[in-house]
């Protein structure tokens, strides 16, 4: 599995981005996908999960019913469109195949991609 985000950027507080991030193996729908998001200073932090199938998702609180994760397995693509940005989600964001479904800690995580920025200007 290698993984590679793509997408960030800078957007002013109320708009939206969409993340992407692909993986160049062939296991891609064997797993669990995960963003997770680290601003400066603070821990890495669970952002949204979805399941091998893309049937099931979850999202942390702090993002829930403004951002929305997929997946393509077709394509071995997951998305993370986020929309109603706040200044509060300028972060560092890592795309993460776990090992299970869930609000997974950072020990659940079996590959990270290098993550993408992203800058909310308000």
């Amino acid at each position: 599995v290698q993984l590679v985000e793509s997408g960030g950027g800078m957007v002013q507080a109320g708009g939206s981005l969409r993340l992407a991030c692909t993986d160049s193996g062939r296991t891609f729908s064997n797993y669990v996908m995960d963003w997770f998001r680290q601003a400066p200073g603070k821990e890495r932090e669970f952002v949204a999960t979805i399941s091998r199938s893309g049937a099931m998702t979850d999202y942390g609180d702090a993002v829930k019913g403004r951002f929305t994760i997929s997946r393509d397995n077709a394509k071995n693509t997951v998305y993370l469109q986020m929309n109603q940005l706040k200044s509060e989600d300028a972060a560092v964001y890592y795309c993460a195949a776990a090992l299970r479904l869930g609000k997974v800690t950072l020990d659940d995580i079996a590959f990270w991609g290098q993550g993408t920025q992203v800058t909310v200007s308000s």
